[in-house]
């Protein structure tokens, strides 16, 4: 299993996110708080990142 792209809802408090690896599986759903978002991402291997982009999301 390793993932290739990640998905990431952003929002004020949670953000959930969405992995998937080659073959488009979904190998990672998982919600996180505001303050482990760096780290969780930090020990992540390399991978693309997507995120939302939409009036909501500026904080």
């Amino acid at each position: 299993m390793r993932i290739v792209r990640i998905g990431s809802d952003l929002a004020k408090y949670v953000f959930e996110v969405h992995g998937a690896d080659a073959e488009d599986r979904v190998v990672l759903r998982k919600a996180l708080r505001r303050d482990g978002v760096a780290q969780f991402f930090a020990e992540l291997p390399t991978c693309v990142v997507g995120m939302e982009a939409c009036g909501g999301g500026h904080y």
